[in-house]
């Protein structure tokens, strides 16, 4: 029976008459409604005409998230007063509870898109749902675009709505070609906001860590909630680990505590959404909770403030979720909980003064996360470089070129990015490609069954208690009882069934041997030999160690699997890793084999050898007596820029050439040669040749006259050369007949010369028409004057200059009228005696 009681509630169905006009004219449209409303659950059963007495459609429903999936189906069905798999079902990754009756199937984003990949038409499908698609889920954007694709060019009478929790909507209204934006209004009660901040300061989150001190803070605060409010008690939390260790303090609370994430049981899933008509609850959740999902009897939320957003895991070389600070908006989502059912209160465990700083919105994951999957998707559709489909953002470049080198060493796309049949086949494994190449390459080496238990392992990282040694976790999984092990299992026999790859048989040996193969095959540049003391040398070229007392610390090679890099730290912790051997290695990494001569500028001199190494790893080095002459020019150039043309041999009168070409230059440009390093060092073929080819090592540079060889750029073919003196004389002759050195390294060209051997000169000098800048000297050598404007100090600076120096330098003219005398190099004294 239908409950028509409950449906009647629902807010949303204010905005109904709205939707269904705006889908009857355009076939898309935006849907905003707050969480609570019953967008996720009466709007597919109206579109469906399960309900609302519309004609009968079929309607497919996709969800960020597996929970959520579940939990949308299951409710819907109870709306309905049915079980899930008849006229609503859902389908997840592993899991898929439909019947021939089903109408209303919820999907994840993930499934929808396996499903797209297979069926562009998607046949039978009168409209689809994207919900929460203010998350900006990477799957979510790539499922709109190839929606909007089909909907352009086979199925035009396929209907397409964008459903978000938030008001933010006008992006989408763009994307889906200005589609109308049905606003549904919810029912909203006050949330009082009260500040509770840690009394020490925390530690920021760095990867997946968090200050186990906020966690405790985070437990106090629930106590503290529990005392002072009301009703349940919402805790957001960043991830499953710190939701199990907050439980953990709350132990003996008059509440009964219970976790919700994406891993928990279904039945606690249930109990949870369920409600409980006796005492209290304090429900522990990720942010799962925010807007995909509708926690009953919720008066108090607390909020640690912290939120897990996916990157690009450089540690393993797969996206990876990272602990963050949550934005405002995912603060805003979280205290609106507190108020959906009657006033309420949320818990902030920061500072007021910091909620101002933190960024407004999340991070789009196409921004951030690794876009290897995404590539290989696009390269599926069609469209490899992502050009051609209709996303809010585009793809960065530098992230898509990186995802292209994956997708071509792993054999799933050509050389021109397109799609190979491998990979097709690895896209619809449901893995990220690197454990898709380890599946497929692994089985045919050691059987369809292992390798399917270790991906499933490197899926999902196994808890810290299992160890760092992945054979030895793979026993622990086989024989365990916890939640992880029957995800595990789970995983396993899904991976098991997939395109047969469980029916392959392998060579056999041992399992120690099968899970380094295939840890390895995922992640051949983290293959790595050990360099004595637990510490040991990646094919990547970082290096890592491994934590005292591990059994690993013996292994002559290591395939590792997951490793960090603490902040400021030279090598990454390794936190779990297999036993391999070199030909094992070998095998996996062979894409990274390199076997040839070597010739590089090392700690100041050229090293020629002859090497085979995978990647960084050197397997094999000997000396090379005779190395290849171009190849030693390569690494003199390249010693050249790292330790400078210093190496070369320069005179004082070269460094001066060197800075009156980079003044001509400056002041003329063309035909004057640019002498900065940079642009020497890109023309040494112009001037340090024949000599460079012929030096073999350090010294051989030294010998090299630089100047000699920057004559070479100097203008001869237009008879400009010759004018180097007359543009940038090396000295200039000053009226007393000296001949005095001009400095060029500074913004103009200097003289530095005594002021009386200056009496009688009116004019400043100009040296390619910019004037010099004259230091005037005492008698005794010492600045007594600068100028750039002779005839001005003659005028309005000589006399200060005169009443100050002529008592210390008596011996020497003074004159009252500079510009009138001779100039002189001499005493008083002597200019009488001649």
């Amino acid at each position: 029976m239908i409950r028509t009681d409950a449906l009647d509630r629902l807010p949303v169905r204010t905005a109904v008459p709205a939707l269904r006009q705006a889908l009857d004219d355009r076939g898309v449209a935006v849907l905003c409604a707050p969480p609570g409303t019953g967008k996720t659950t009466l709007v597919p059963l109206v579109l469906a005409g399960l309900v609302g007495g519309g004609p009968a459609r079929r309607v497919v429903v996709a969800e960020p998230r597996r929970i959520a999936a579940r939990a949308a189906a299951r409710r819907m069905a109870w709306l309905l007063g049915e079980q899930t798999g008849r006229r609503v079902g859902f389908t997840v990754r592993g899991e898929r509870v439909v019947g021939r009756d089903t109408v209303v199937e919820v999907v994840t984003t993930g499934v929808l898109l396996q499903r797209l990949q297979r069926d562009q038409e998607l046949a039978g499908v009168d409209a689809v749902i994207i919900d929460e698609c203010h998350e900006r889920h990477l799957d979510a954007d790539t499922v709109a675009a190839f929606l909007l694709d089909v909907r352009e060019a086979i199925r035009p009478d396929l209907r397409l709505v964008a459903a978000s929790a938030t008001t933010d909507a006008q992006g989408w209204a763009r994307l889906l070609g200005d589609a109308p934006v049905v606003e549904a209004q919810g029912v909203s009660h006050p949330v009082e906001v009260v500040w509770a901040p840690p009394v020490r300061p925390v530690r920021p989150p760095h990867g997946m860590r968090v200050d186990p001190a906020l966690l405790t803070h985070v437990a106090s605060v629930v106590r503290r909630a529990l005392a002072e409010r009301d009703g349940d008690v919402l805790c957001f939390l960043p991830g499953v680990g710190e939701i199990g260790r907050v439980a953990g303090q709350l132990a003996g609370v008059p509440a009964e505590v219970l976790q919700v994430h994406g891993r928990a049981p279904a039945a606690v899933q249930d109990a949870v959404l369920a409600g409980s008509p006796e005492g209290r609850r304090v429900v522990l959740a990720t942010s799962v909770a925010e807007s995909s999902l509708t926690v009953p009897g919720v008066r108090v939320v607390v909020d640690s403030g912290l939120a897990r957003e996916p990157r690009t895991d450089h540690a393993r070389g797969l996206s990876a979720l990272t602990t963050v600070r949550a934005s405002q908006a995912a603060g805003r989502q979280r205290a609106g909980r507190a108020g959906r059912e009657a006033p309420g209160a949320v818990y902030r465990c920061w500072e007021q003064g910091e909620d101002g700083r933190l960024a407004r919105f999340p991070s789009p994951e196409i921004k951030v996360a690794d876009l290897t999957a995404f590539a290989l998707q696009a390269a599926c559709w069609g469209d490899p470089d992502a050009s051609g489909l209709a996303l809010l953002d585009p793809p960065p470049a530098g992230a898509m070129g990186a995802a292209r080198e994956t997708l071509t060493a792993v054999g799933a796309v050509d050389a021109d990015g397109r799609v190979t049949d491998r990979g097709v086949r690895m896209s619809r494994l449901g893995l990220h490609p690197r454990l898709a190449r380890a599946l497929l390459d692994g089985a045919a080496e050691v059987g369809g069954r292992r390798a399917a238990e270790v991906v499933a392992l490197l899926s999902e990282e196994p808890p810290r208690e299992y160890g760092d040694d992945l054979a030895a976790a793979l026993r622990t999984a086989r024989r365990g009882a916890d939640g992880y092990a029957a995800r595990w299992r789970q995983e396993v026999r899904r991976l098991s069934a997939v395109e047969g790859s469980g029916e392959a048989s392998g060579r056999g040996g041992s399992d120690d041997a099968a899970v380094g193969l295939v840890a390895a095959l995922a992640f051949p540049e983290r293959v790595a030999r050990a360099r004595g003391e637990g510490a040991f040398l990646m094919a990547s070229g970082t290096g890592a160690e491994l934590r005292d007392g591990s059994r690993l610390r013996s292994a002559p090679w290591l395939a590792v699997a997951v490793a960090d890099r603490p902040a400021h730290a030279a090598s990454a912790r390794v936190r779990l890793a297999a036993v391999i051997d070199e030909d094992t290695a070998r095998l996996a990494a062979g894409h990274l084999r390199f076997s040839g001569e070597t010739v590089h500028w090392v700690d100041g001199d050229v090293v020629a050898r002859s090497v085979e190494r995978l990647g960084a790893v050197e397997l094999s080095v000997r000396a090379l007596k005779q190395p290849r002459p171009e190849l030693v020019r390569a690494a003199l150039v390249d010693g050249l820029g790292r330790d400078g043309l210093g190496l070369l041999r320069w005179t004082r009168e070269t460094g001066q050439l060197r800075e009156r070409l980079a003044f001509l230059h400056r002041e003329l440009g063309t035909p004057w040669p640019d002498v900065s390093d940079g642009a020497l060092l890109a023309r040494t073929e112009e001037w340090l040749e024949p000599e460079l080819s012929r030096a073999r090592r350090r010294s051989d540079l030294a010998r090299i006259d630089a100047g000699q060889a920057l004559r070479r750029l100097l203008p001869w073919a237009t008879g400009e050369a010759a004018r180097l003196d007359e543009l940038a004389p090396e000295r200039i002759e000053v009226p007393s007949g000296s001949r005095i050195r001009v400095e060029y390294g500074g913004e103009q060209p200097v003289l530095a010369v005594k002021l009386q051997e200056l009496f009688g000169l009116t004019e400043t000098p100009r040296l390619a028409g910019v004037p010099v800048l004259v230091h005037l000297l005492s008698p005794a050598g010492r600045p007594a004057a600068v100028t750039a404007d002779l005839a001005s100090f003659w005028r309005d600076g000589y006399r200060a200059v005169r009443a100050e120096l002529r008592g210390r330098y008596p011996r020497h003219p003074w004159p009252e009228d500079p510009t009138t005398v001779e100039a002189t190099r001499y005493t008083s004294a002597r200019l009488r005696r001649e």
